[in-house]
């Protein structure tokens, strides 16, 4: 059996397995703008994009001069404070409700500290009231004030837990489509898998190969990405295999990448046997899992806490 190219969301829509991630290209959008076309080039159809990170419009203009047809390419963009982009995946980026506060370190920043995550879930849902919206996915950065988007669009979730996506399971008319989440080796995740699975809710790995966050969102600065580990370099073509194993699980994957070379690599994917499956799935019981993208001490709480709903009674830090 070969390695899928497509997953369908619970809405019947098809995601391609893999698609090029945009994340922490924002400065040098030009660049974002190449990789999006070479992508295209190479045979990608999924491309993920954000608002924050400032590249929407370099990726639409590649898609645009990319000569594929705009039906032809899947595009995921994330929510933060309003979209007015033609997405075919609206996600909301992380589980907050929108406080507009001044931070004790940034004084004169407006910062989104969304607690009521679940209200900004009912908003995205009357888009797909409204026909402006197909699937729901849980995401980054939610605001309830959001203004219409693409009909040709879904919705869904990226960074919630399994506490966080319980609760928005518990008030939702329509179930989350997709949920991105920090997946790799180190991070499998099988139990907010099995959870997803469950409730018809498609994983989705970005950083599926540890990424590299800036300094001050990096967790576990202590221990190597995957790919710098002894024991995973012994796995011919690692990240190929990488890649493979996320997507053999069922997940689809959004690895980031400008390099020609690579990005061709990472949509090589093939089927795996026992041995190579056996090498990577002992690689987090041996070490333990590690998470590598972490705002708490940027946020000044943990928003991955399966413990608490953090932050807790509507108090910020800084309140």
């Amino acid at each position: 059996m070969e390695v899928p190219t497509s997953f369908t969301l619970n809405n019947g829509h098809k995601l391609p397995s893999i698609g090029l991630g945009t994340f922490q290209s924002n400065d040098d959008p030009s660049k974002v703008k190449s990789a999006v076309k070479l992508s295209l080039e190479l045979g990608y159809r999924h491309i993920d994009c954000a608002d924050a990170y400032g590249n929407e419009k370099e990726v639409g203009e590649a898609i645009k001069e990319s000569g594929v047809p705009r039906h032809e390419i899947f595009v995921t963009t994330k929510l933060v404070y309003q979209v007015s982009a033609y997405a075919n995946l609206l996600i909301s980026k992380f589980p907050m409700p929108i406080l507009r506060a001044k931070t004790t370190k940034q004084s004169d920043t407006q910062v989104a500290m969304e607690r009521d995550y679940p209200e900004t879930w009912k908003a995205m849902e009357k888009l797909v009231d409204l026909d402006k919206a197909r699937s729901i996915a849980l995401g980054k950065t939610p605001e309830r004030t959001i203004t219409l988007i693409s009909t040709d669009s879904n919705i869904g979730l990226s960074n919630f837990n399994i506490l966080k996506t319980k609760r928005i399971l518990e008030i939702a008319r329509i179930r989350p489509a997709v949920n991105q989440v920090e997946i790799h080796p180190y991070f499998p995740q099988k139990e907010l898998f099995q959870l997803s699975s469950k409730n018809d809710i498609l994983l989705m790995a970005h950083q599926p190969l540890g990424g590299r966050p800036l300094d001050v969102v990096r967790g576990n600065p202590d221990r190597p990405l995957p790919t710098e580990d002894p024991e995973a370099c012994k796995l011919r073509a690692f990240k190929g295999v990488c890649l493979s194993w996320i997507v053999q699980r069922g997940i689809p994957a959004v690895p980031k990448s400008s390099h020609a070379l690579h990005m061709a690599q990472n949509i090589q994917l093939k089927r795996l046997g026992e041995g190579d499956l056996f090498l990577i799935d002992r690689l987090s019981s041996q070490r333990g899992p590690a998470r590598f993208l972490d705002p708490s001490r940027h946020l000044g709480f943990d928003i991955f806490d399966e413990e608490s709903d953090q932050p807790v009674d509507n108090q910020a830090p800084w309140d």
